[in-house]
Formats: C-alpha cells, structure tokens, sequence
C-alpha cells in the first residue's frame, strides 16, 4: 500500500508540473484572477515605473498600475514570470510585472516589444509561443485586455524561461 500511496504521489506531482509548464493553462488563471475582481478599464494615468506616465489600468476597482500582487502570486504557484500591460497609444507598457531587468529591478514602464505577440494582441489575438523578453528566451503566452466595449486597453503575459 505504501508503494501504490507514493506512485498516486509522484503522478500528482508530475501533473501540476507539466500545467506549471503550460504558459495557456496558466495565462487562464492569471485572467480567471483578474477578471474576477471586475472588468478591465482606463481611469487616468499613473506612473508605471520611476516617472514614466500611463494610462492607470483598473480591474473593477482595484488599480493594476505598481501593484504585483496577481504576477507574485503567479511566479509562487507556478515559476512562472507574469505580466500586465496597459495600451498606451500604440505600446503596451509593463504596470504590472515580475520580470526583472538586468539590473534587477522590475520591468516596470518598459513597452512590449514590436513582434509576434505584439502584432497578436493588437488585433484582440491571444499568442502563444517563443520569445524575447527584455533580452531573455521564453516560451509565452499573450492575453487581450479588452474593455466592456470590445476595444483593446492592455494585455498580459506568463512566461518560462527556456
């Protein structure tokens, strides 16, 4: 019994280790936890970062804009790096992230870059595959933010690093 105790163990380990590893799966519970809180708006601006200005990115009426609890908590549970951005004419600027520059500090104010997955969401498309992020390989996935009228405000990201 203690052998077939430690198999069911072992089988449920390497589960929740191949969903860590599935930037989809985890992209979904980074929304799922976001979107529970209310839905996404622009109120403002606030600063993203030292003295960068954006748009403040609201979910219900929490502000998103410096606060990091949704990507720490991703980064805990999954190892995972995590993201919000907000649309900020036509970037996408990191409010939100556990992504740390080379300096090690958080990305924070830097845009998303001009590729793949910028194209994607963009046009309101999820995306998932390999990327760059702030100089480093991961395999990704991208989320529209889009408001209660349809219109694209933001993003989000989770990634593993390659």
């Amino acid at each position: 019994m203690k052998m077939g105790a430690f198999l069911l163990g072992c089988s449920m380990l390497a589960a929740n280790l191949a969903h860590a590893d599935d930037a989809k799966s985890v992209i979904a519970v980074l929304t799922d936890r976001l979107t529970k809180i209310g839905a996404p708006r622009i109120d403002g601006s606030d600063k993203a970062g030292g003295e960068k200005m954006a748009p403040a990115l609201y979910f219900g009426t929490r502000k998103i804009n410096n606060n990091y609890d949704a990507v720490d908590d991703i980064k805990k549970a999954y190892s995972a790096t995590a993201t919000v951005f907000v649309r900020d004419g036509d970037d996408f600027v990191r409010v939100s992230t556990n992504v740390l520059t080379t300096e090690g500090k958080r990305g924070i104010g830097t845009a998303l870059a001009r590729a793949k997955a910028y194209d994607s969401v963009s046009k309101g498309e999820q995306f998932c595959g390999d990327v760059d992020v702030l100089g480093t390989p991961y395999n990704a996935c991208y989320n529209p933010l889009k408001d209660a009228g349809g219109k694209v405000i933001g993003a989000t990201y989770v990634g593993f690093k390659k």
